[in-house]
């Protein structure tokens, strides 16, 4: 049987309270697989209590030994478990049970990994190295080349670069980079969403793709290379794309995925048209990954008033992608 394991993310947010309305709503009798929440058995009871749940949660002592269709497994204690505070001694609680799901998802085919929202600040200051899920799969899994997906049933967008400032994008926008994300993007949309051959637009990085180099030459000097390369490939990718026109209603419904050269470029565009109803998932690595498109949310944790919709969205591509 295969099985779905849930990280909730910062126990301060609302990580814990969207898996707890699952529960609450009887969603997960629509997933095929197990499900295995990961933390503090007494936060998830402080929080449904917190919540106004009467329900008790199975519990499991072993990722092995699930024997139920749903219930939490409890790797180490949450030092802090109130709603709606970070609290950065909880760092290691947050970055263990993330560590727990990837290294159980490696030793397992029939596992994969579903992600709450996770305070990178809070991590940060708790002494670790953390600048994103994606990134940590990627140093956990030793792969080569990771790939950061939004995804929703309007438009799908692959970043080059994450999580980083906006004034070193060009400096690590590379046509090596571009060309290596692009192949992941256009071979994980053949396997993972069986799309023969997608039709990918890639968005240039300066206003108006550089417009014949007055405004940047990267495209010229940088992307154009690698389109080409692409192209002689096989991969069919648009040359470069002013961003402020790339999503006019004609292009998106020939486009399958877009490509955009950085993370604030691309994903406004997808959260104004699917915020809620969007999923994050993890390319070009050996597992399953997939994850809200939504914060931590403290002004709402423990008020039962945040929408699980993107959760049960992450949760059925999980099940699929298994």
């Amino acid at each position: 049987m295969k099985t779905i394991i849930y990280s909730p993310g910062d126990p301060a947010g609302i990580g814990p309270d969207l898996f707890l309305s699952l529960l609450n709503e009887d969603f997960f009798r629509f997933i095929k697989a197990n499900v295995v929440c990961i933390g503090d058995q007494k936060l998830f009871a402080s929080r449904a209590k917190e919540l106004g749940y009467s329900f008790e949660i199975s519990t499991f002592t072993d990722i092995n030994d699930v024997n139920e269709k749903v219930g939490c497994l409890e790797i180490m204690k949450c030092p802090d478990i109130s709603s709606g505070r970070l609290n950065s001694i909880n760092s290691e609680y947050v970055i263990k049970n993330l560590d727990f799901g990837i290294d159980a998802c490696m030793k397992s085919k029939g596992l994969g990994l579903v992600t709450g929202p996770i305070s990178k600040e809070n991590i940060v200051e708790g002494g670790y190295s953390f600048s994103g899920h994606t990134e940590r799969i990627m140093e956990k899994t030793n792969s080569d080349d990771v790939l950061m997906l939004l995804a929703s049933e309007r438009l799908k967008v692959a970043l080059a670069t994450t999580h980083m400032p906006l004034n070193k994008v060009s400096e690590s926008v590379t046509t090596d980079l571009i060309i290596n994300k692009v192949k992941i993007l256009n071979q994980e949309l053949k396997s993972k969403f069986n799309i023969e051959k997608p039709k990918i637009s890639l968005l240039g990085l300066n206003p108006h793709a550089g417009e014949g180099g007055k405004l940047g030459k990267e495209e010229i000097e940088i992307i154009i290379p690698a389109v080409k390369e692409l192209i002689a490939s096989n991969v069919d990718v648009s040359m470069p794309l002013s961003a402020d026109t790339a999503f006019n209603k004609n292009l998106l419904d020939e486009t399958d995925a877009y490509f955009a050269m950085y993370h604030d470029q691309g994903l406004p565009v997808l959260k104004a048209l699917s915020f809620g109803d969007s999923i994050n998932i993890t390319l070009g690595v050996p597992i399953v990954r997939t994850s809200v498109d939504h914060g931590v949310a403290l002004d709402i944790a423990g008020k039962g008033i945040a929408n699980n919709s993107s959760l049960k969205n992450a949760f059925y591509a999980a099940d699929n992608l298994i």
